[in-house]
């Protein structure tokens, strides 16, 4: 990351993607094949052989979820064996929005979402012993409060499994302006993060449970970054 540039606060990045999609039109579902194609390509980067690999992707119902869409589509145009599980019911993320979109391409696409229910969150630590990278895409920088079951149960069996763990644009649980643990958070190996680094990220238990930062560039026009640095 170029120390150079300042870390922004939510509502910083907030104000900057509403910017990029209202006053300069950009729709935002371009942003996110943007966010979820840089981050396939990192996780490529873990990956020995890709068409040997074996990759879980944890989505939520937000923007989060939708970019962990986006990289299991193309995870699997590389030949990787994605399995992706979501946080919620189908028919919750399918009402409306980008994330919505991009599920229906996977829908289309015949990939398996597996839905996960609390009674399962067991069964799935035992499993992910077979995968060879995590992506966490369950929440992102708007998540306020505590984390609650089951996710905070999956957080902690993602922990457990000493895999390595990719976090899109920010380990879920960790608090985006002060780096605070909201319950528990994912332990990340590395984070790819979108726009800018989040102020969390250096302060409290950010820096422990960032990993490696990369900051990633998804085409948000460089005068709204600057004016924000």
């Amino acid at each position: 990351m170029d120390s150079t540039k300042r870390a922004l606060g939510q509502d910083e990045i907030r104000e900057i993607d509403r910017k990029a999609i209202e006053e300069y039109e950009i729709p935002g579902i371009i942003l996110m094949e943007n966010a979820g194609r840089n981050v396939a390509e990192e996780v490529l980067k873990m990956l020995s052989v890709a068409a040997k690999a074996r990759v879980a992707i944890f989505c939520g119902k937000g923007n989060n979820g939708g970019d962990g869409f986006v990289i299991a589509r193309h995870l699997y145009n590389k030949g990787v064996e994605v399995s992706v599980y979501l946080t919620t019911d189908v028919s919750r993320v399918l009402s409306d929005g980008d994330a919505s979109t991009n599920l229906k391409i996977l829908l289309n696409m015949n990939l398996e979402i597996k839905e996960l229910q609390e009674g399962e969150i067991g069964e799935i630590g035992k499993a992910l012993h077979d995968y060879n990278v995590i992506v966490d895409a369950i929440f992102g920088t708007g998540l306020k409060g505590e984390v609650r079951e089951p996710a905070s149960t999956l957080i902690a069996k993602i922990n457990e499994a000493a895999i390595p763990v990719i976090s899109v644009d920010i380990p879920s649980g960790l608090s985006c302006d002060d780096g605070v643990v909201l319950g528990t958070a994912v332990k990340a190996t590395k984070t790819v993060t979108f726009v800018a680094a989040k102020t969390g990220f250096f302060q409290e238990c950010g820096r422990e449970y960032t990993g490696e930062v990369i900051v990633s560039d998804i085409s948000v026009p460089k005068e709204l970054i600057k004016f924000s640095q």
